[in-house]
């Protein structure tokens, strides 16, 4: 087949009793949530709440906000960002407005952690005075989730290439950080070595060091929570309030057990797991993890035992045949376990080529009259283009097929719905390619633009990549960043 271009249509969504709608902000404000009826349904989300006085005060006024409505005054502008009905209207159950119980951490003790001249030593202290809270809440029977609302320096300090304005305590050479890396104490000082095992990234660290307590997390800067939209030169810009308000309302209802929306096209029996890689600090070990995505919308982690091997002359990472069977062995029994419903159809969605021996691997273990398929998908930047007349861009959904096996998908671009294209940049296709197995490119396009839209961690009409790869880097962060950590939950919502 030559070249053809076809334009896919906005994927539908459900909503409660079965309700359709492209956007999920129409289908929340109309309908309700998919998971109205369901047990799971939080009808009276219970959180608690881990921060400083100050955060403490900001989140108790964000939170009578969100069971109130909120639009932003130029009409013009509400096609793109779509006014806030209320948490109770959109998602079918009042918030708390009080959290069933407070951890306050000291202020100033925080700050001055964060302001170690060691990037792990800051880190980890920092996570350890939002842990003790973990450590009190898990006594707790009515806990859903936690929030945390972090001060802006000790967000900005506490990532892995912060520079701290005034740092306290002495500089440690890098022979100094290897020896303690690899465990040896020291005579005149005494530390954690476990601190220079873990991600120097504030966020990461924290969702990695909590997810023993099975309290699944929300983590806010205070400037996020702010609901004055006159901003002084200097300060962080944001969206709207009315964005806002959707974006952490569906946040916090899909980590509270609730189930915002589903993919209409979903197919019964049909999962997608994306396979994430990352290397080591050392640049010499690698890990891979794997983020499994059902019809339903749920999702599951898994982190690899084997170790994958990385070439740096193609930059590409590998499983041997055995490793890629205990891989998806290891998923297909954590989903067993959660789920159990017969497969029928696998598809793998990876950044790198697939291997042969990978995919034999892969196949044996495949379970019995299921086929597996494998997929490359990642985002072309500097690929080929497709531009059409006037001031926008190509339309969201566009497919540029270039044969039988392969072709380029706009997941973003123009979007009808919203009248206009919210981006910054011109849009970069995702490249597609079929490399094992039997499907039609045209329904792995359909499923990767509809897989687009499963991001529960924010209200949006559609994102420019599939859940299966934009989260790859987001659990690869969290569980490959901090190898030490041994106690996972299988559960998406503890990683977003």
């Amino acid at each position: 087949m030559g070249d053809r271009v076809l334009l896919i249509d906005e994927p539908m969504l459900q909503f409660c009793d079965g309700q359709r709608a492209a956007d999920p902000h129409d289908g929340l404000a109309l309908f309700g949530p998919f998971g109205t009826h369901s047990a799971a349904h939080p009808r009276s989300p219970a959180y608690v709440m881990l921060s400083t006085t100050c955060g403490i005060d900001l989140f108790a006024r964000w939170a009578a906000a969100m069971n109130q409505a909120h639009a932003i005054e130029e009409p013009a502008k509400q096609r793109l960002w779509p006014p806030y009905p209320g948490f109770e209207i959109a998602f079918g159950s009042k918030w708390n407005e009080r959290p069933a119980w407070t951890f306050t951490i000291d202020r100033d003790a925080l700050i001055l952690a964060s302001r170690m001249r060691d990037p792990h030593e800051r880190c980890f202290a920092v996570v350890d005075m939002f842990l003790e809270g973990f450590k009190q809440a898990r006594k707790l029977d009515s806990t859903v989730v936690a929030i945390c609302v972090v001060p802006e320096e000790v967000w900005s300090n506490c990532r892995p290439e912060s520079q701290v304005a005034s740092p306290i305590g002495r500089r440690l050479s890098q022979t100094q950080k290897r020896s303690r890396r690899l465990g040896q104490s020291e005579l005149f000082e005494e530390f954690d070595p476990e601190q220079y095992q873990l991600s120097p990234d504030f966020r990461r660290q924290l969702k990695a060091r909590t997810m023993k307590y099975d309290i699944p997390l929300q983590i806010f800067r205070e400037s996020t929570l702010a609901l004055a939209e006159n901003y002084e030169f200097g300060q962080r810009r944001l969206t709207p309030i009315s964005d806002r308000m959707w974006n952490i309302g569906t946040a916090l209802y899909y980590k509270c057990g609730g189930k915002p929306w589903r993919l209409d096209s979903a197919r019964e029996g049909v999962c997608y797991i994306g396979i994430a890689f990352r290397l080591g600090r050392d640049s010499e070990t690698a890990c891979c993890a794997a983020q499994m995505f059902l019809d339903s919308g749920d999702g599951i982690v898994f982190l690899a035992e084997d170790q994958p091997f990385y070439s740096p002359e193609t930059k590409q990472f590998h499983l041997s045949k055995s490793a890629a069977k205990h891989l998806l062995s290891g998923v297909l029994e954590t989903y067993k376990a959660l789920d159990g419903r017969p497969l029928t159809e696998i598809f793998l969605h990876y950044r790198s080529t697939i291997s042969e021996e990978e995919f034999k691997g892969y196949e044996s273990a495949c379970p019995p009259n299921a086929k597996i398929v494998g997929v490359r998908v990642r985002k072309d930047r500097f690929g080929p283009r497709l531009f059409r007349l006037g001031r926008m861009p190509v339309l969201r959904g566009t497919f540029w097929q270039t044969g039988n096996a392969a072709g380029y998908l706009y997941g973003s671009g123009f979007k009808p719905r919203v009248a206009t294209y919210d981006g910054w940049e011109i849009p970069s296709p995702l490249s597609i390619d079929l490399q094992h197995g039997a499907a039609a490119i045209e329904t792995i396009a359909r499923d990767i633009l509809g897989l687009t839209k499963l991001n529960y961690n924010a209200c949006r009409l559609g994102e420019s990549q599939p859940v299966t790869i934009k989260f790859s880097d987001a659990v690869g962060e969290i569980l490959i960043s901090n190898p030490t950590i041994r106690e996972h939950r299988p559960n998406f919502k503890f990683y977003i």
